[in-house]
């Protein structure tokens, strides 16, 4: 890389710097800061993830969800989503936006929380290009997502993977 251009990146970066430190500022506890650190280093590996064989994928990913008391359960969805959301603000380029990382993110550490979701991976069959989209259901239901995105994608796999 040209010196110009390593000098361009490492200005943008710091400019960029007091408004991801700002970010941090919305972590409530030292406890959810570890949280944020956890959150934040798997959803910079889930690109990498991608990359697995599904069953390993699967195996690294998943994890049956532990019981846990329905009264905290809203609480911690709230605390997971906005963990998740604010991982790219602060550590892009290492998080990436979009919904792989966001899906596979909060599938991972909702299951650990005790939630029974599913990510559910799927194509829209009308696009010429190759358009899939990945999405969070509980209950068999869209989980987190801003509208149903059934209508336009065609489920073609999910995790947990169905037992045979």
């Amino acid at each position: 890389m040209a010196p110009d251009a390593e000098q361009a990146i490492g200005l943008a970066w710091r400019r960029r710097l007091p408004g991801r430190v700002r970010s941090l500022h919305a972590l409530r506890s030292p406890h959810e800061a570890v949280l944020f650190a956890r959150v934040a280093a798997f959803a910079a590996a889930v690109p990498w993830l991608m990359r697995l064989p599904l069953p390993r994928l699967a195996a690294l990913v998943d994890r049956p969800p532990r019981r846990r008391r329905t009264r905290d359960a809203a609480v911690e969805v709230e605390r997971l989503e906005r963990l998740v959301t604010l991982a790219p603000r602060v550590a892009r380029p290492l998080v990436r936006t979009g919904c792989l990382t966001r899906g596979v993110t909060l599938y991972r550490f909702l299951r650990r929380a005790g939630l029974d979701v599913e990510l559910r991976f799927g194509l829209d069959p009308r696009a010429i290009d190759a358009d899939g989209h990945c999405w969070l259901t509980l209950g068999g239901e869209p989980f987190l997502e801003r509208e149903d995105p059934r209508p336009r994608f065609t489920e073609i796999w999910r995790l947990p993977l169905a037992s045979s």
